[in-house]
């Protein structure tokens, strides 16, 4: 009987975080569906550019294939993904269950997510899990990580070796809720920040001055590409956590060619994150494409060793 052979882990993410670099992560939504053909040709153009592709579960509490599956796809192909991880749809046995599965198959990033509550998306009569949340799921893969599961039992067939992630909000209204929850996951073992869309960067500055000054963890700046006046009202209106400033949909809302100065807005943007703080999380939904052009507006060369 042969042995099954599983990709080979990669580690450019992890290694970029620990040597400095400015670091891009762009992130990539999975198949609604078998076929995963759209989602990996435009996980391939990032290829060069990023150092690891984001691959979301069930962001907005919309239906879409299991991040684990689709790590695994792109890993098959040379892409190194960052497995998001929500607590919404699994209890604490399905949640260690899929991160040995993820260990195992070569996937060692995560980001942990509380996630979107279900009546923000298609399944809203769903009925929520919520066993855990984002602070309690760090701590449970450090655990793992340590060689034990969530009951302090050992994990017989070996630890996991998980680089684990969480989200943060600089933009928060609670500024004393913000710097006590990114205190909590620094000290629950998460190893790097990924923001949501930032369109504040004086909060930015403020928040890497003032709470992540210390931490020794990078945060990554949440840059959107924003397609239109009408795409940044859906966003206000239907995307937990984003504000987006009336002053960036009138330019959009004035301009000849929208896409085209979202791109440029997007380009600004990341410059301006450059001089702030760790690098870049690029969300581009379904034009993920545009990304390796926006990065080349921003002045970003392309990337020596990177997925």
């Amino acid at each position: 009987m042969h042995s099954t052979q599983y990709p080979k882990p990669l580690n450019y993410f992890r290694n970029a975080v620990k040597s400095g670099e400015f670091l891009i992560t762009a992130e990539v939504s999975p198949p609604k569906g078998g076929d995963s053909t759209s989602m990996l040709k435009m996980a391939q153009l990032l290829k060069g550019r990023v150092h690891a592709v984001n691959i979301t579960d069930g962001s907005r509490a919309v239906l879409r294939m299991c991040p684990l599956a689709a790590s695994t796809i792109l890993l098959q192909h040379g892409i190194e993904p960052i497995c998001q991880v929500a607590c919404r749809d699994r209890n604490r046995i399905g949640l260690q269950a899929d991160l040995m599965g993820a260990n195992a198959l070569g996937i060692h990033n995560i980001l942990a997510l509380t996630g979107d509550p279900v009546k923000a998306g298609d399944h809203p009569d769903c009925k929520a899990v919520f066993d855990l949340e984002s602070v309690r799921l760090l701590q449970l893969i450090d655990k793992m990580n340590h060689g034990f599961d969530w009951n302090d039992k050992p994990l017989t067939d070996g630890a996991t070796d998980l680089f684990v992630g969480a989200a943060v909000d600089p933009q928060s209204h609670s500024w004393s809720g913000l710097q006590r929850r990114f205190e909590r996951k620094v000290q629950a073992g998460a190893q790097f920040f990924q923001s949501q869309l930032i369109a504040d960067f004086d909060k930015l500055e403020k928040f890497m001055n003032q709470i992540a000054v210390g931490s020794n963890k990078p945060i990554l700046a949440g840059i959107f590409l924003i397609k239109s006046a009408k795409n940044a009202e859906f966003l206000n209106r239907c995307v937990p956590g984003i504000e987006i400033p009336q002053s960036i949909i009138d330019r959009l809302a004035a301009a000849k060619d929208p896409l085209r100065e979202g791109m440029k807005i997007a380009a600004e943007q990341v410059k301006t994150a450059k001089d702030i703080c760790h690098g870049v999380h690029l969300m581009a939904i379904k034009r993920e494409d545009l990304i390796p052009e926006i990065l080349d507006m921003a002045g970003i060369s392309p990337i020596a060793k990177s997925v």
